[in-house]
C-alpha cells in the first residue's frame, strides 16, 4: 500500500517517513540516467539504512520485494534475498536501472546484447547503473540474507525474461512510446 503525496506525482511506501525520500525523487524529473539512478539507489541506502532494514522480510518460498517509491520518472524498490535466491534471466523492457546492496552480497551475470556473458559481485555498499540494453540475472550468494535497493527509468516497464543469457537478442528492442498516465 502506498500514499500519494501528490496526485500522480509521487507515491512513497507508507513506513518511510523520511523526509530526504521525496526530496531524492525529484518528481518533475521524467527520465533519469544509469549515473542518476544509481546515485539514488546509492544515496538511498546510505541514508535510509534504519528505515529501510524495517521494512525488509525474509521468506523461504520466495524472494520478497516491497516498492518504496514511485514517480512519473522512476521506480524505486527494496528486494531480499537469501542465499541462492534468484532472479530469471532479464533484461527491463528498455529501462535504465541501478541498484545498490544494502547488505549481504549478490552475484551477478549480464549481457550487453551481442556481448560475451560477464560475471561480477557485489557486496554491502556496491552499486551499479546500467543502461537499457542490459539483460541480467542476480543471485544471493554467501552465507547471510542481503537486500539491494533497485531503481528503473521509466517505470512500469515490463521484463523481458530469457531461458539464459545466451538467448538475449543481439537487439533489444525499443522502449513503447511514453503514454501520459
Amino acid at each position: 500500500m502506498t500514499q500519494s503525496l501528490a496526485a500522480a506525482e509521487l507515491e512513497i511506501h507508507p513506513q518511510l517517513t523520511d523526509p530526504l525520500l521525496p526530496d531524492l525523487l525529484h518528481p518533475s524529473r521524467l527520465l533519469w540516467t544509469a549515473r542518476e539512478l544509481n546515485d539514488l539507489t546509492s544515496t538511498v541506502t546510505t541514508e535510509l539504512t534504519t528505515s529501510l532494514r524495517g521494512l525488509l522480510r525474509f521468506d523461504e518460498e520466495r524472494r520478497w520485494w516491497a516498492r518504496l517509491a514511485l514517480t512519473d520518472g522512476v521506480e524505486l524498490w527494496l528486494l531480499s534475498w537469501l542465499p541462492g535466491q534468484h532472479t530469471e534471466p532479464h533484461d527491463h523492457g528498455g529501462a535504465s536501472g541501478a541498484f545498490t546492496v544494502l547488505q549481504g552480497e549478490l552475484g551477478e551475470e549480464y549481457r550487453y546484447p551481442g556481448g560475451p556473458i560477464r560475471r561480477r559481485t557485489h557486496t554491502a555498499g556496491q552499486g551499479i547503473g546500467f543502461g537499457a540494453g542490459r539483460a541480467h540475472q542476480v543471485i544471493g550468494i554467501g552465507d547471510e540474507p542481503s537486500a539491494s535497493v533497485h531503481a528503473y527509468s521509466p517505470p512500469l516497464v515490463a521484463t523481458r525474461e530469457y531461458a539464459t543469457l545466451a538467448d538475449v537478442p543481439a537487439e533489444i528492442p525499443p522502449l513503447p512510446a511514453l503514454i501520459s498516465r
